[in-house]
């Protein structure tokens, strides 16, 4: 090789590291115009709203959660929720802080005593949780506190617990990384009254991780659809999943934001279930409004 074949070769290295520099420096600045005050993107935050559960943007939850494999059983289980997001945002409401209600229905199909299995109402859940002033939301650490219920809504036997529940909730959602959320709800309910005399007591420990992680434009990676539950009495069940499932943002003109995921879901442990999900397939549609937000500011 000779001395101006080299020259030529450094030059043209040269000017492609010039143009990956500005090509960085571009991506970088629009990254800054386009980010929140975390970091993050308005993709970023929108993957996240859609994700958190302590979220200021009303949406609703719509998840199908499909078991081909089940524990103790032969039969193939479903379970359908609609979960809405409620929140309520001074100075439109009564309490002076950010409050959290999420509802949530459930629709089961359960192995029927008679074999085969059949499709009945469950259970109603429902948290409402105050979102503490402090630490500040540009931290990016959420903090919130307050009562989670258990309603016995449940069609028939099998298909919910039979019992009234009540007891304290807390989460925590961290927001601080640009393109990552992480955090959980923590719950723990407790029977007062029962739908049955020979419905069993409840005391019950549950937790939902969450994570959220951004990819690449508005694809997301998320895990939020396993809860990881334990019995306090002696001889009640104890069980950990963990699920994981890609993402896609969509925001089109006339339409309201939304996302859609897909993903699986594993039982990695259980103790004193004799029914459980082995393996689950989560489809899910979320719908945002984010007007109604705005109304309320």
């Amino acid at each position: 090789m000779n001395d101006c074949t080299g020259s030529l070769i450094n030059k043209g290295f040269q000017i492609a590291m010039w143009i990956l520099s500005l090509a960085i420096a571009n991506v970088g600045i629009v990254r800054a115009q386009n980010a929140g005050p975390n970091g993050n993107t308005k993709e970023e935050q929108l993957q996240q709203d859609f994700t958190d559960p302590l979220t200021t943007l009303p949406q609703v939850i719509l998840r199908d959660s499909w078991s081909p494999a089940v524990f103790g059983t032969n039969v193939q289980t479903n379970q359908a929720i609609i979960r809405p997001l409620i929140p309520r945002i001074p100075p439109h409401v009564l309490l002076p802080l950010v409050q959290i209600v999420r509802p949530t229905v459930s629709l089961v199909t359960v192995p029927s005593s008679r074999g085969g299995s059949r499709t009945e109402f469950g259970d109603t859940a429902l948290f409402d949780l105050v979102v503490s002033p402090w630490p500040p939301r540009e931290s990016g650490l959420l903090i919130g506190i307050g009562p989670a219920f258990i309603f016995p809504t449940a069609t028939s036997r099998s298909a919910g617990q039979g019992a009234w529940q009540a007891g304290p909730a807390f989460g925590a959602i961290y927001r601080g990384v640009p393109g990552l959320l992480i955090g959980g709800i923590v719950q723990n309910t407790t029977s007062f009254a029962y739908s049955s005399a020979h419905r069993p007591p409840q005391n019950t420990l549950s937790f939902q991780p969450v994570v959220a992680l951004h990819l690449m434009g508005q694809w997301y990676l998320r895990s939020a659809e396993a809860t990881w539950t334990m019995g306090w009495h002696h001889g009640t069940a104890t069980m950990l999943p963990l699920s994981i499932a890609v993402g896609r943002t969509i925001v089109a003109t006339e339409l309201p934001p939304m996302s859609i995921f897909a993903g699986a879901q594993w039982m990695v442990y259980r103790q004193f279930a004799p029914v459980a999900p082995q393996t689950t397939i989560n489809f899910g549609l979320t719908v945002a409004f984010p007007r109604i937000r705005n109304i309320w500011r």
